[in-house]
Order: structure tokens, then C-alpha cells, then sequence
């Protein structure tokens, strides 16, 4: 029976996921590595050892980038263009995909010495993606070739537009097209029909990344230079929550040693304001819960140029001044995003009985730039698909987020006719309505939720790699799991369970006091220190023996290096 708790943050006990028990034929394969990380390779589908070693090694060959569909061509018109000296514009999105990959390809086109610059269009004047207005005006300010980097697949009046006012338009995106593709000059998409590129879920970021190496091939330059801007591609691939498999695993394992040896002065300012401490051992989960929030929140509370520029910095007074007008943006994204939260959930009635949250309010109560983060914070607390959306005059501009078991993106799709405008990913999207329409969307979208959805699947579940011992956690074992970094998305941090914990001390910390710290002794006599982030109450309702479900880390804390123990679920033990 679970424990009477309550979590601080408002999250619900969870269903724990057993895995697949290893055979033994696989426990021959992979007799070499320790037991506990055997059955954490046999979960994750690599049974043999090469399997299992070509994993851990990873990949170090990158595919061709003209094998995507449209390389050739679009490598063509960006040199043609750069050397009859005409004006260039990358467009780009307002998260850290679009602004990573509007700074890389900014870069690369002007050490060809192109004339170039950047757009980013504002979230709050002009929404998601190319825009009309915008189209216009470049053109006005004598803009001869539009390349996109993050958006635009979607984008059909807005390419035949480009075309009626006689310019060049290249379409570079990762999203997902919906029917007709623009009619641009090029579109470069992994995910349209006919392209053979072998690996299909690179960030925008990794798109433009692709260009580039392309673009240099094409010009005489080595292609390899390229690669002076992995570390922008590691922190945009990251933050877009791409997977973290395949090119996608090797591109940001390339970029994250860049970050640690030889961070450009903007990404070095910005771990000084976001308290990394050692930026030699700078994880994924940095960029992740650190710098990617940080270089958001440009975007979501102002401006997004404020983490480009931050990016393209060189000089170390400008970029600290930038990181830390970032961070003070963040901590105010954050106190908001809580303030809408609560919002968000008085407006919500009978939220258990819902199969999808819903809710739509004017700009004095949602903050627009926030509105993604409060409905993946709702997500988080309740296991449902989210919707929240900002009431403006004419239209009504909303962020999705969602569950494993709803694809968030196709049950827009089925409402295709009643938006302006709509795209995402199976479980973040975005769209734009009319006022008059928005009510039947919501209705739709019930019963889209309704029909596809069963109770069990608004159930969180939590599945775990490996059962093991505290005396299996030693340093061998975290030697291997350093070697499945990074993780992320799609290659997920590994999750051990350990049953029949005695607690020897316990405490909350934070500064709301909603964590907790406790150290726990097995059957065996094995002592370890855990953290447990949002776990909080449990120290005011401990039971006398607990299961967890945890990561096995290393934790530095005042200079010293201890093992650790990431709770992520806490349950009385049976035993």
C-alpha cells in the first residue's frame, strides 16, 4: 500500500516499471562489465557484447550531409549568393535550437565573408516561425535570400509570398510537414517525402550544422571546421529535448567537449551566473536543467536576440553584462511560471476526471512566454496533456505539452480546420486560433482525449533499469555509466531500485524546503547519502523501511567526491 503523501509539488505516487530480466545468454555476452550495469545493457536492447561495445564507444563517423534531400541545390544558392555579394538573412526560431542555430549559420556564412545577419522574430508581436509582416519588411530593407533554421516547414503562404515580392527563400526545419511542402527555392527537411537522410531526428540545430559542413565542402574549406561549432549544436539538440541516439549522441558528445575545454566567452559567463562549478565535467543535464533555461528565458520574457548575442560575444564585459540580464530573467520566469501554475489549476475543475487540462486566459493571467513551461509543469503534476493558451483580441495563441501515451501533435491535426496555424511534436506543440473558434477546438480536443486515452495510461509510471544491492555501487559500475553519456531524451539516465532501506537520518533542504536529504543502510550494512529533489514531505511521514528508485552518482561537496544516490521515487517496503 502506498504511504499517505502528498508531494510538495503536487505529484501523484507512480507505477514502477520492472524490465526485462536478462537471459542467460546474455549474461555470458556481457560477463565482462558488473552485473547490475548487465542488466541495464540487456534493458536497453544491446545483448551481445558488440552490441554492448559499439554502444559505449559510439559512433565516430557523421553521415553525409548531402544525402539530404535539397543539399546540393541549397549549398548552390547560398554561394552564389554569397559571392555576388548579395543579402543574406537567417531566420531563426526563439528558443535555443532556433538562436544556436541562427548564430552558427550567421557565423559560418561570414567567415565566407557573406553578407549576412540574423532574424529572430519576437514571441510576443509576432508568434512562431516566418511571418508575413516580417517577410515584407526584410524584403523592404533589401533582403535578397531568406535561409530559415528551425521553422518553416509549415510555412506555405509565407514561402508563395517570398516568391510574389521576388525573393530567394531556402527552408531549413526538423519539424514534421504537414501535406504540402512550401513552395520555397530549396527545403531542406529530414522528415519530407523522398529524403534518404539515414537519421531523421537532428535538431534544427544539427541541420544547420549539416549546411555548413556542406557549404564548406562546396567552397574549398576544410569540412571539418565545421566542428568549431559543435558546442553550439550540443546545447541547442540538448535543450530542444531531441534524442540522444545516433548522430544526435555523437554531435553532442563532441559539443559537450568543447564546452569543457574551451568554452566560447558567452557560454563561459553564463556558467559563471548559472553556479557550474566545474565546467570540465559540464553533462548534458547542465545544458539541460542550466544553461538551456537560462538562454530561454531571453525569449520567453523579452527578447531572444539578448541569448544570441550572448553567444556570438567575444568580449568578456558584454557577455557578462548579457549572462546576467539572462539570469535575472530567469529567476522572474520562474516566479511567474509558479504564479500561472496556480492559476492555471483554479481555473481547472474536477482535474482526476479530465483527460485532458484546458485552459485559456487573458495576458493579465498567463504570462505568454511562459505558457509551454506552465502546462509541462501541470503535466508533471497531474499526467495529463496540457493546453495553455493566451486570449488576445482576434486570436488565441496556446502551448501544448503531453503524456508517452498522446501524441499531442496529431490530435491537432484533426482539428487542422478550425486553426490558423499549428505544429509541434508528439508531445510539445503550439497553435494559433480564432476567438470565435476556440471553444469547439476545446470541445474536440476533449473528446480527441477521451476516445484515445484510458484511465491506466493517466497513471505515471516510471520504469527502471536494474534491481541491485548498495554494496553493487562501486566505482566500476559508475565508470560504465559514464560511458553511456550523454543521456538524455531517448537514451535516459539509468534508474536503479533498492528495497528494505533503513533511513539513518533525514532532512529538508532548499530554499522552500521541498527536498530531501537522508542516508540509507541496507540489509547488508551498506551506507550511502541520497538527495531527493521534490520528495520533500516524506521526511515529515517516513516509514520505518523504503524501496527507491534512483540514479548512482558522483557528488562533489566542498571540494570532497562522494557517491550519491538521485532519488527519483520513494514507497514503503514490503519487506
Amino acid at each position: 500500500m502506498m504511504a499517505d503523501i502528498q508531494y510538495s509539488n503536487g505529484q501523484k505516487p507512480k507505477r514502477w516499471i520492472a524490465p526485462r530480466k536478462i537471459t542467460p545468454e546474455a549474461e555470458k555476452q556481457l560477463s565482462i562489465y558488473p552485473a547490475a550495469f548487465r542488466q541495464v545493457l540487456y534493458h536497453r536492447g544491446f545483448d551481445t557484447a558488440v552490441k554492448a561495445h559499439d554502444f559505449l564507444q559510439g559512433s565516430t563517423e557523421e553521415n553525409d550531409p548531402f544525402a539530404m534531400k535539397g543539399m546540393d541545390e541549397a549549398v548552390a544558392l547560398l554561394l552564389a549568393t554569397i559571392q555576388a555579394g548579395k543579402s543574406i538573412v537567417v531566420y531563426g526560431d526563439y528558443d535555443v535550437d532556433g538562436v544556436t542555430a541562427t548564430a552558427l549559420l550567421v557565423q559560418a556564412i561570414r567567415l565566407l565573408n557573406g553578407n549576412t545577419r540574423e532574424y529572430i522574430p519576437n514571441r510576443f508581436d509576432e508568434g512562431y516561425g516566418l511571418n508575413s509582416d516580417a517577410i515584407e519588411m526584410l524584403r523592404g530593407q533589401g533582403t535578397d535570400l531568406i535561409i530559415t533554421v528551425d521553422c518553416g516547414i509549415r510555412s506555405v503562404r509565407e514561402a508563395e509570398l517570398a516568391r510574389k515580392l521576388g525573393m530567394r527563400l531556402i527552408i531549413s526545419d526538423h519539424h514534421h510537414p504537414l501535406g504540402m511542402v512550401p513552395p520555397a527555392d530549396v527545403v531542406i527537411c529530414p522528415r519530407q517525402e523522398g529524403d534518404v537522410y539515414p537519421y531523421k531526428d537532428l535538431a534544427g540545430v544539427g541541420i544547420a550544422y549539416k549546411i555548413t559542413r556542406a557549404l564548406f565542402q562546396q567552397a574549398g574549406l576544410d569540412p571539418r571546421e565545421a566542428a568549431q561549432w559543435l558546442d553550439l549544436v550540443a546545447l541547442g539538440t540538448v535543450s530542444d529535448i531531441a534524442p540522444l541516439t545516433d548522430e544526435n549522441r555523437l554531435l553532442v558528445k563532441r559539443g559537450l567537449h568543447l564546452l569543457q575545454t574551451k568554452p566560447r566567452q558567452g557560454i563561459f559567463s553564463l556558467m559563471a551566473v548559472a553556479d557550474i562549478k566545474r565546467p570540465g565535467a559540464l553533462t548534458a543535464a547542465d545544458i539541460g536543467f542550466k544553461l538551456g533555461p537560462r538562454l530561454n528565458a531571453a525569449g520567453r520574457m523579452e527578447s531572444a536576440l539578448d541569448a544570441l548575442h550572448l553567444l556570438m560575444s567575444s568580449d568578456a564585459q558584454e557577455a557578462g553584462l548579457l549572462a546576467q540580464k539572462l539570469q535575472i530573467q530567469n529567476a522572474d520566469r520562474q516566479d511567474r511560471t509558479l504564479q500561472n501554475q496556480k492559476f492555471a489549476e483554479s481555473q481547472l475543475t474536477d482535474i482526476a476526471n479530465l483527460p485532458i487540462l484546458i485552459s485559456f486566459g487573458s495576458e493579465e493571467e498567463f504570462h505568454s512566454g511562459i505558457v509551454g513551461l506552465v502546462a509541462a509543469r501541470l503535466v508533471e503534476c497531474h499526467y495529463r496533456p496540457t493546453v495553455i493558451g493566451v486570449i488576445g483580441e482576434e486570436y488565441t495563441r496556446a502551448s501544448c505539452r503531453s503524456i508517452d501515451e498522446f501524441h499531442i501533435t496529431r490530435a491537432l491535426d484533426e482539428c487542422a480546420d478550425l486553426m490558423v496555424r499549428h505544429g509541434g511534436h508528439s508531445k510539445a506543440a503550439g497553435f494559433t486560433v480564432l476567438n470565435e473558434n476556440r471553444e469547439e477546438l476545446k470541445e474536440r480536443l476533449l473528446e480527441i482525449a477521451a476516445r484515445q486515452l484510458k484511465p491506466e495510461d493517466l497513471i505515471p509510471g516510471i520504469q527502471f533499469d536494474a534491481e541491485t544491492g548498495l554494496n553493487e555501487l562501486q566505482a566500476p559500475l559508475l565508470a560504465f555509466l559514464e560511458q553511456m553519456e550523454p543521456t538524455g531524451n531517448e537514451n535516459p539516465k539509468p534508474i536503479f531500485l533498492t528495497r528494505g532501506l533503513q533511513v539513518l537520518r533525514k532532512c529538508r533542504i532548499g530554499h522552500e524546503k521541498t527536498h530531501l536529504r537522508m542516508t540509507v543502510r541496507d540489509e547488508n550494512g551498506t551506507v550511502v547519502d541520497a538527495v531527493a529533489f521534490r520528495l520533500g514531505d516524506w521526511a515529515d511521514n517516513m516509514p520505518e523501511k523504503i524501496d527507491i528508485l534512483y540514479h548512482f552518482e558522483l557528488n562533489e561537496y566542498n571540494g570532497q567526491m562522494s557517491f550519491q544516490l538521485n532519488v527519483r521515487d520513494i514507497r514503503p517496503s514490503e519487506n
